[in-house]
């Protein structure tokens, strides 16, 4: 089917009667009863059918590739952001990337039905705390259209159903990519329901997600700031919240020059676009090499902007306005502030981070484990960059975001994030006195 007929298709099969909201509450029902089913798989056979899903979606990379140049073509020409043409880009790699995602979370430990704590009371009760699935999962996400595959993998590896609702401007990606992975789930008996993609781009359907209750048990962003502003203030389901990554590196006095100009220049450039990426870099003022540590980013073409002091290392160096030090910038442009030792660091992040990504750079023991601990952030990291904040480098196979609230789950959101617990309680016939 060519992009165009497929199009035609999912319009049509919303045309008609039933409103965006009556759509959403009909697959949200469907989803209920899939994920009844899928709670119910083993664990080996869901394990095969994603690994099937992988191996579908590795086989459709030609189609899926074609989708993807038409959705870039058309962003290209609506002036999308560079950093978010860089999320929508797909090429052959980054497709065996999320093919091999799948496969790494397909053979994942299966956390359903693990016993988190057992205890026996004094009465003789036996309590057990036990993972269980979340249930029907909306996620909510822009421009990436690996989230497709990422969420699908996850919520059916923890047993959950999910909607999927992605941006407009990847709508033939996702919809290419969706289709491969339901074509090797349900050659693996997992029911097509339990991952469905909402077949509208119609704006009300993300209202009409976030105010499911009852239906949706949990819903995921994945977007810029606006979109998780909007959740967060409309949602009447629980939200994880994923926001924006306002990330900081300091560079301790103690550290070793080679290897902080390293850092820096990775943790900046390797991929600007992606929420890991380091946008303001903290200069301790007894540093000894400041300008190796900032020339190189100038060379390789960042913009650097910088407070009075940080000017006086480089004459490239523009000006930072007060706004620099808040900003995601997902672009090859980063804010610099010499600082005078950790504690002017610890309180510059304290007052300008998102909570989501923070590095040190230094060989002295005392400031890493200072920072580590002070630093109130998902990811606190020593001497790596913060490029490394993904949940494939963390071992989580994939991730459905990088959670910066403090409740439920935080850092990278995987299969044990997914889930929710029940108490199991034996008696002998034991009544309350």
């Amino acid at each position: 089917m060519t992009i165009l007929a497929e199009t035609a298709t999912v319009s049509a099969a919303v045309d008609g009667a039933e409103t965006v909201t009556d759509l959403v509450h009909r697959l949200a029902r469907q989803a209920r009863v899939a994920q009844g089913i899928v709670a119910q798989i083993p664990a080996d056979q869901r394990e095969t059918a994603l690994k099937l899903a992988a191996n579908s979606l590795r086989a459709a990379a030609p189609h899926v590739l074609a989708a993807n140049a038409h959705d870039y073509a058309t962003a290209q020409a609506n002036g999308l952001s560079g950093a978010l043409l860089d999320r929508l880009r797909l090429d052959a790699a980054r497709v065996e990337a999320m093919a091999s995602a799948v496969a790494d979370v397909a053979v994942l430990p299966d956390p359903t039905g693990s016993v988190i704590d057992r205890t026996t009371r004094p009465n003789g009760l036996v309590l057990e705390r036990v993972r269980i699935p979340i249930g029907v999962i909306g996620i909510i996400y822009e421009s990436r259209p690996n989230v497709t595959a990422d969420a699908a993998a996850l919520c059916i590896r923890a047993g959950n159903a999910v909607l999927l609702r992605g941006g407009t401007e990847a709508v033939h990606s996702n919809r290419a990519i969706h289709a491969a992975l339901i074509a090797g789930l349900t050659a693996g008996g997992v029911p097509a329901d339990a991952v469905q993609l909402l077949p509208t781009q119609d704006r009300a359907a993300v209202g009409a997600l976030l105010a499911a209750a009852g239906l949706i048990d949990m819903i995921v962003p994945r977007g810029g700031k606006s979109l998780v502003a909007r959740v967060q203030a409309d949602a009447r389901v629980p939200v994880l919240a994923h926001l924006d990554g306002n990330n900081h590196t300091y560079v301790d006095r103690s550290a070793d020059p080679a290897m902080a100009a390293a850092i820096a220049l990775n943790a900046k450039l390797r991929r600007t676009g992606v929420c890991g990426a380091m946008e303001t870099l903290l200069v301790d003022a007894c540093y000894p090499d400041p300008h190796g540590l900032i020339a190189p980013l100038l060379n390789a073409g960042c913009e650097v902007r910088g407070d009075a002091r940080a000017r006086a290392i480089d004459p490239r160096i523009l000006p930072a306005t007060d706004a620099d030090w808040d900003t995601e910038y997902l672009d090859a442009i980063v804010a610099v502030a010499v600082v005078d030792g950790l504690d002017a660091a610890l309180a510059h992040i304290a007052a300008h981070g998102s909570g989501h990504t923070d590095a040190v750079v230094a060989a002295d023991p005392a400031v890493a484990e200072r920072f580590l601990r002070e630093v109130d952030s998902a990811i606190v990291m020593h001497n790596a960059s913060s490029q490394y904040a993904d949940g494939g480098e963390f071992g989580l196979g994939a991730e459905i975001g990088i959670a910066t609230g403090r409740l439920h789950a935080r850092g990278p959101v995987a299969v044990e994030g997914l889930t929710t617990y029940k108490w199991l309680v034996r008696g002998s016939g034991q009544v309350r006195p």
